[in-house]
């Protein structure tokens, strides 16, 4: 059995699981996500407390997946995730009209991005973009898309990075 699948998963106030045959439900005040069961791996929740323990004839790297995922559902419901972009560039800037962010990122058109179920962006700034829900996946996901449309080069460091993000600029070719 894994370290990782030893470590009890404490539930805050106001979180809730419930184990099925199908999956694992896991309900919040931020929203409520169901995951799948892991084969041989069962789930028991006892006085606030999640257990993962592994059965016979299993994998035992499969526990600590297991209770990785079922631990990300809990901070995810009870207190959220985040991520935040930046834009760096002349003329580079965000807007939002509704769930649709609007991109200027020195296209010849503006990039429109649609906000998935259960992620909320916002733009404080025009040079700054915040993605948060309760899906630490889906919001790295819609993040890692957004930052794709124009990826921090390596000469200048134009376009939209991670906020904190490190760009190792290169130097330019001399005459």
């Amino acid at each position: 059995m894994s370290r990782v699948s030893k470590k009890p998963i404490p539930l805050p106030k106001g979180v809730e699981m419930t184990i099925a045959d199908n999956g694992i439900t896991v309900k919040g005040p931020k929203g409520s996500l169901h995951t799948h069961r892991l084969p041989h791996v069962d789930v028991s929740v006892d006085n606030g407390v999640a257990n993962v323990v592994m059965t016979e004839g299993g994998d035992h790297k499969f526990g600590g997946t297991a209770r990785a995922i079922l631990a990300n559902m809990v901070t995810g419901v009870s207190t959220g995730y985040e991520r935040k972009l930046e834009l760096v560039g002349v003329g580079y800037r965000a807007s939002l009209a509704g769930k649709s962010l609007n991109l200027a990122l020195g296209f010849s058109h503006p990039v429109v991005f649609e906000a998935p179920e259960g992620v909320t962006i916002e733009v404080p700034s025009q040079t700054e973009i915040l993605i948060k829900g309760a899906d630490k996946q889906v919001v790295g996901q819609v993040a890692a898309k957004i930052r794709a449309y124009r990826s921090p080069e390596p000469y200048k460091g134009k376009g939209v990075r991670y906020a904190g993000e490190k760009i190792t600029l290169k130097e330019a070719k001399k005459a």
